[in-house]
């Protein structure tokens, strides 16, 4: 009876040791997924949280990474009459007894010249720090306020882009190359991979391994050719070469489609064919309700494609401000602020031009997802 309790005891113990070591593995792995996706949205973050910072934030040293805002007076000159604002400097040893105090800067001096503080709690008081070995007004820290603004994604709203209408032109603008573009992406598509997946064509194959080979070709090869073409028929500085060209069928958006068309069982399309169905009426009635998830990713695929595209338009609009989607807008508008020494309404900009992108695929993610996963490929 005791050699079983034993027994029976050591079982129990050795089920619970093999529950905790399974626990600790994927407590491990859960932790470093965790970890790894945290430094991935990182910049993400850290973009966000300039984004609300205040603009002038941004530009002082030593700026914690959280929006905030160094803490400020208004202190009016006695011998001036002068009313200005100072930052507060948390400076240690301000008394000459070790104590510490938030001061506002009134006279910045080096050594061995003090510099001029003033207490906000005694404005009639002026204090002289900064003559010591050791001190100077460059090692001391700001006083900052937790401190969430808006004010920029105003700026960005009213400056970005160089033409009259700011942020919404450039918005109407892109949503309308990208729309209309993503229509003949996705028409032609499917019917190119419909004819590839479901007819007899002789040569079929060999067509459909040049149609593949053009992907390998890089797009800078065929740019000074492209440009000139369109050029020489007037089509620079429109919208023209952004829309037209997607509807003769992207190689990898056919071979997405066709390698889902593939999958398809055939004796639906018999079925069809009995009833009397056209080919275009088992297109329509057959194929598509079936791979609506494969559609889903090649129409968000090209979407996310032109809504980010930045060096066609900037070749083919060039001079037409007025036609700039996004992308160019939101680089020119960086080169503006970037001199003005203002990256919180660069930020600001650069959310606002990610905003439909990430609600759009924030709500049609299990769609994509599983149109990805179905056809087994990624881009």
């Amino acid at each position: 009876m005791t050699s079983i309790a034993m027994s029976s005891t050591t079982g129990v113990r050795s089920k619970w040791n093999r529950r905790l070591r399974g626990l600790g593995k994927r407590t491990g792995v859960s932790l470093l997924v965790g970890v790894v996706c945290f430094i991935f949205i990182l910049p993400l973050i850290y973009a966000v949280s300039v984004a609300f910072t205040p603009s002038d934030t941004t530009s002082i040293v030593g700026a914690p990474p959280w929006p905030a805002a160094a803490r400020q007076i208004e202190y009016t000159d006695p011998t001036t009459t002068r009313t200005s604002s100072y930052y507060l400097y948390t400076v240690p040893d301000w008394d000459g007894q070790g104590h510490t105090k938030a001061l506002a800067l009134i006279t910045e001096n080096f050594p061995p010249v003090a510099s001029v503080f003033v207490d906000p709690a005694n404005p009639g008081q002026t204090i002289k720090w900064g003559d010591k070995p050791g001190q100077n007004v460059y090692t001391l820290s700001h006083v900052w306020d937790i401190t969430i603004t808006t004010d920029n994604f105003g700026s960005a709203w009213d400056k970005m882009g160089s033409a009259e209408g700011g942020f919404p032109l450039l918005f109407r603008n892109t949503l309308a190359i990208a729309l209309l573009g993503t229509i003949g992406a996705v028409l032609s598509a499917v019917l190119v991979a419909y004819g590839f997946a479901r007819f007899r064509i002789p040569g079929k194959n060999l067509l459909f391994v040049i149609l593949i080979s053009t992907i390998m070709v890089p797009f800078q090869v065929t740019l000074i050719p492209t440009f000139l073409f369109f050029q020489a028929i007037g089509w620079t500085g429109t919208w023209l070469p952004l829309i037209v060209p997607h509807y003769f069928a992207n190689a990898y958006n056919v071979f997405l489609l066709r390698q889902y068309f593939m999958q398809l069982p055939r004796e639906l399309d018999e079925a069809a064919q009995m009833d009397g169905a056209s080919p275009l009426r088992v297109l329509l009635s057959v194929i598509i309700p079936q791979s609506w998830p494969a559609i889903m990713v090649v129409t968000l695929f090209h979407f996310f494609f032109a809504w980010n595209d930045f060096l066609n338009p900037l070749i083919f609009l060039s001079g037409s401000a007025d036609l700039w989607p996004i992308a160019v807008g939101l680089n020119n508008f960086n080169t503006t602020f970037r001199n003005a020494g203002t990256p919180a309404i660069i930020q600001a900009g650069s959310i606002l031009a990610m905003l439909l992108p990430v609600v759009i695929f924030f709500f049609s993610q299990r769609v994509f997802m599983r149109g990805v996963v179905i056809s087994g490929v990624e881009k």
